[in-house]
């Protein structure tokens, strides 16, 4: 690391808060190439102290652009740039290997970035967060250097599972619980407790990520087609595949909320023959804006089919890398039998910190405030898009961070997110999230993610889009 990487001048009177210019400096330096992928930043500490701020704004900085992409963050060893090309072609996480580079792989970064991975750091309770960590670290004892317990310690075993028992119908003990730094873990996890060559069914389209994983697997994938009500089941049987991985709550990147029947389906297919399991993704089923929460499909499977996955990341911040996944028993079973070895990937002093903001009510009362936060930016983003209803369907919408605009005109994806980024307006096109290029076909459908704008930036982008879309 060169002694300071990056050399901001803030401007107290610039209109813009101090979180932002650090912010915005650093994604530029990133987008020009000033900042090189892999390259460490100066701690949150350090940066505040050279450029007299708190801590607080440059973690506020840091997390936005963690939450972007543009940086990762290692734990205990800090913050790096991310892979910047991934970003670009694929909105923050994964899109097709053959799509083709865009205008910022160029280095031509859109103003307006309306990505559906991006989430508001703005009301993240920092001192709070910073309150816990301290008493913990006052407090702490010798077992809390120790390694801990491999399923992840019993504690937040229990304050996870009475979480998600009221919040989501999820019905499990603790020792059902694995705790994992991220998915990507845990699914890794899982392939070792079901076994290899395991055939597996996903939803077309689906989330890239998890696709890439099972392929690495050297699992057989089956994609199904979709329907208004989910994946469809009478094309899963039909498919010969022995695990489906589905996110019934709202799918990534449809937002279609599985009705009941759809998902009885489902559970049926899974119940007709031995070692039949589903993987519910339940990635962010904690913002919905209208009626009541969705139950989870685990909370109807009286057999022991599901398996249970879910993150804190999206909910709390993307740095966070706390995830969890509830085990039928059967395969509890034989998880402790073949894989108890694995040690716990995330440190007992973090899974402490996030135990008692759990349970000392900090995360429900974090919660409700995005969700108002998230719901003001949702209904602002669809009266802007009122004009867009002559050529375009909306859909996705009321629950989630994005919505979905498909087009009416036969227009083509790649015409309308030139159109867009011509007009500095970065927007996602389904097709990057279709696995076959023939089931690619059909209208032209564009992702509109909203959670880490502004309104004043909702505002001005689809104003940008209205003039070369409209």
């Amino acid at each position: 690391m060169r002694e300071l990487p990056i050399h901001i001048e803030l401007e107290q009177k610039s209109g813009k808060t101090l979180y932002e210019q650090i912010y915005e400096h650093i994604r530029e330096e990133i987008r020009k190439g000033n900042l090189l992928q892999d390259e460490r930043l100066p701690s949150a500490r350090f940066l505040s102290e050279y450029l007299q701020v708190s801590r607080t704004t440059v973690d506020m900085a840091y997390s936005q652009l963690v939450a972007e992409g543009y940086l990762v963050a290692k734990p205990r060893s800090g913050y790096f740039v991310g892979d910047v090309r991934e970003l670009y072609n694929t909105g923050v996480t994964d899109a097709r290997g053959q799509a083709e580079p865009s205008r910022e792989a160029e280095g031509l970064g859109q103003r307006y970035d309306f990505s559906p991975n991006a989430i508001d750091m703005s009301q993240f309770p920092y001192a709070t967060w910073k309150k816990i960590t301290k008493n913990i670290m006052v407090d702490a004892r010798s077992h809390m250097f120790a390694l801990g317990e491999p399923q992840g310690d019993i504690e937040l075993r229990r304050t996870i599972c009475r979480y998600l028992h009221g919040s989501r119908g999820v019905n499990c003990d603790p020792e059902q619980i694995i705790i994992g730094a991220g998915n990507d873990f845990l699914l890794l996890l899982l392939e070792k407790i079901l076994g290899r060559h395991i055939h597996v069914a996903m939803e077309n389209p689906t989330y890239i990520r998890a696709y890439k994983i099972f392929r690495s697997f050297a699992y057989p994938i089956s994609l199904i087609p979709m329907d208004d009500k989910g994946i469809r089941a009478d094309q899963l049987e039909d498919s010969g595949a022995k695990l489906a991985y589905v996110m019934p709550s709202r799918q990534y990147p449809t937002g279609i909320s599985m009705p009941i029947g759809r998902r009885m389906e489902l559970l049926r297919w899974a119940d007709r023959e031995e070692d039949r399991y589903l993987i519910e993704d339940d990635y962010d089923s904690e913002f919905r804006y209208k009626g009541k929460p969705l139950p989870s499909l685990q909370a109807s499977d009286g057999r022991g089919r599901v398996i249970y996955i879910g993150t804190f990341s999206k909910a709390i911040a993307p740095a966070i890398r706390v995830s969890y996944m509830v085990l039928p028993y059967p395969l509890l079973e034989r998880y402790r039998r073949e894989c108890g070895f694995f040690s716990s990937t995330v440190s007992r002093i973090d899974q402490t910190i996030l135990n008692e903001f759990i349970s000392d009510g900090y995360f429900e009362r974090y919660l409700n405030k995005m969700r108002k936060l998230y719901r003001t930016k949702h209904d602002f983003l669809l009266g802007e898009l009122r004009e867009f209803e002559r050529d375009f369907t909306l859909s996705g919408e009321n629950a989630g961070l994005h919505v979905l605009l498909t087009d009416k005109r036969g227009r083509r994806e790649n015409a309308l997110e030139q159109a867009a980024a011509e007009a500095d307006v970065k927007v996602y096109g389904m097709g990057a999230f279709r696995m076959e290029e023939e089931q690619a076909k059909g209208p032209a459908a564009m992702i509109l993610g909203y959670g880490g704008l502004t309104q004043e930036a909702i505002r001005e982008g689809i104003s940008a889009l209205k003039k070369v879309w409209l």
